[in-house]
């Protein structure tokens, strides 16, 4: 048996929160070891955010240059190349990696670990490297894990032998697939079905409730069910996938349940699995470390991100924080301030931004309409149409709206969606006015650059409130 090392820090799993907080510690020169399963900056740089936007913009290239005549641009021909989409994704995850590697390795040296870590006592592992290197036995005073997720699967039969596409697969696709099935609704289904149907592939998204992205307002999931019906994805809502035969990329059948309680087969030539994430904390011994997790696999944590566990830290998409890049790094600000600076931070304070990166973008900061209104809160709605705002006439991106929910005693901004060009940086106007407990006339009488898509807050806030 190896030797026990110890160290003030031990981290396991390098995604946003891990890696932040093992580089900032170790330049601080306390004694941390990180390992990581082999995805040098996490899931984000190497199969999610990154590649997967990088593939959405090579798709809107295409959605351009499908249109260009509109712009006084004449092509006369053009075709989607995937392998140099792909190409085009790999180069700018592989400078992203390279950044992160060069961050890492000045910052722990040796003790960046590339390799497979299972628990084996409370705050301890034992890791068999990537590179062959005999396993060492790491312990930490200090632990934090940053296990991660990865796609989930259904129980659906038939559905593991058709080997389906995930959203990681779907990434490395370099053949354009002659119709593209994808069950679920959610974001990654909208934003790589809308991706494909702009490469070439025919797209079907078949979705189990009465709407797509089913965390929205009603209003908000229609107008991408019908932005995406405009691109020419078809968009089977209130269907319930009951069995599949065949295999991805030779062909499958999909059977379904119909809304009208009927049945139907669905024939396509890949199928895409995008039902959600699930967290990879299982068969790694977490038992032997007193770590707690729910019936979904989450790891428990309280506001403090502190798990059942002595000394013990969970961080990311593992401890059940929203699933996204942006919360993980604050996840890294809570720990960092409460352990290492005595601080007195919570996740039970935070006004987490949403984006989807469908084209036009839909950004969301704060309550939904349904949500206000189920509170109780009285509240005041304001909507525009994207159409009015115009920077949106200029770049014929006129599909979509912005919406606030205002409450009506105090004037303070509540929530904010847009559907629109840039919506992702309009949202974090507004999340900053949120945050600084400005009241909305702040964004209604503000002098807002002209002509910019910021600017359609002077409108949305001007507009008469209901």
């Amino acid at each position: 048996m190896a030797d026990v090392e110890l160290f003030e820090v031990l981290i396991v799993g390098g995604g946003k929160a891990g890696k932040t907080l093992a580089a900032d510690l170790g330049k601080a020169g306390r004694r941390v070891a990180l390992v990581e399963r082999g995805m040098i900056g996490g899931t984000c740089i190497n199969v999610g955010c990154i590649p997967s936007k990088a593939l959405v913009r090579s798709a809107k290239v295409a959605e351009l240059a499908a249109r260009a005549g509109a712009f006084g641009i004449a092509i006369d021909r053009w075709r989607t190349d995937m392998p140099a989409v792909v190409a085009h994704k790999r180069a700018v995850v592989a400078g992203m990696v390279e950044l992160n590697w060069k961050n890492l390795h000045g910052s722990l040296g040796r003790d960046f670990i590339l390799g497979e870590a299972r628990f084996v006592a409370p705050r301890t592992v034992e890791v068999r490297p990537a590179d062959g290197g005999p396993v060492r036995r790491l312990s930490g005073e200090k632990l934090f894990i940053n296990l991660g997720a990865r796609a989930a699967m259904p129980v659906l039969p038939g559905l593991l032998d058709t080997r389906p596409l995930t959203s990681e697969s779907a990434l490395e696709l370099d053949r354009l697939p002659e119709h593209l099935l994808i069950l679920g609704g959610g974001y990654i289904a909208v934003e790589l079905g809308q991706a494909f149907r702009r490469f070439g592939s025919r797209v079907t998204i078949v979705q189990r409730g009465p709407h797509l992205l089913r965390n929205e307002d009603t209003d908000v999931s229609e107008a991408v069910e019908a932005i995406l019906r405009e691109d020419g994805v078809e968009v089977a809502t209130s269907t319930e996938a009951v069995g599949v035969d065949g295999r991805s990329g030779d062909g499958v059948r999909l059977r379904v349940r119909t809304p009208d309680g009927g049945g139907r087969t669905i024939e396509a030539s890949d199928l895409l699995v995008a039902t959600g994430r699930a967290p990879m904390t299982a068969g790694v011994g977490l038992e032997t470390t007193g770590v707690e997790i729910d019936s979904d696999g989450f790891i428990r944590v309280n506001d403090r991100l502190e798990t059942s566990a002595p000394r013990t830290w969970a961080l990311g998409d593992c401890a059940g924080s929203p699933q996204q890049t942006h919360v993980s790094l604050d996840d890294y600000r809570i720990v960092k301030a409460n352990v290492f600076g005595g601080g007195q931070r919570s996740t039970s304070d935070r006004l987490i931004p949403h984006t989807i990166f469908m084209d036009p973008e839909l950004g969301r900061v704060g309550l939904t309409e349904r949500e206000a209104r189920s509170r109780g809160i009285e509240i005041k709605v304001a909507k525009v149409p994207i159409a009015a705002v115009p920077r949106a006439r200029t770049l014929a991106e006129t599909r979509g709206f912005l919406k606030a929910v205002v409450d009506a005693r105090s004037g303070q901004i509540l929530g904010f969606t847009m559907l629109g060009a840039e919506a992702g940086e309009v949202t974090a106007v507004v999340q900053m006015t949120m945050l600084g407990r400005l009241p909305f006339t702040a964004l209604r009488d503000g002098v807002l650059a002209h002509p910019t898509m910021a600017e359609g807050l002077n409108y949305l806030f001007s507009s008469a409130m209901t």
